[in-house]
């Protein structure tokens, strides 16, 4: 039982070990490929952020600037 309890421990270890890993700078090339985004049009998702942002009038909220009023 102690044997069980100590191999699930040195796995609990291992994991957080890899899971805190760095990204190399030579491996984000590929994290930031244009493939690797969630929305498939962005111009389309930049369009409907500004509407968003013009009638909500928040600013800063998302990633388009612009204010309630229309004026950038």
């Amino acid at each position: 039982m102690t044997f069980n309890r100590i191999v699930l421990a040195f796995g609990c270890v291992v994991l957080l070990l890899v899971g805190c890993s760095r990204v190399k700078p030579y491996e984000r090339e590929a994290l930031a490929d244009p493939i690797m985004s969630f929305n498939r049009d962005p111009l389309s998702d930049q369009y409907l952020n500004h509407v968003y942002d013009v009638r909500e009038a928040a600013r800063g909220a998302t990633t388009t600037d612009s204010g309630g009023c229309g004026c950038n």
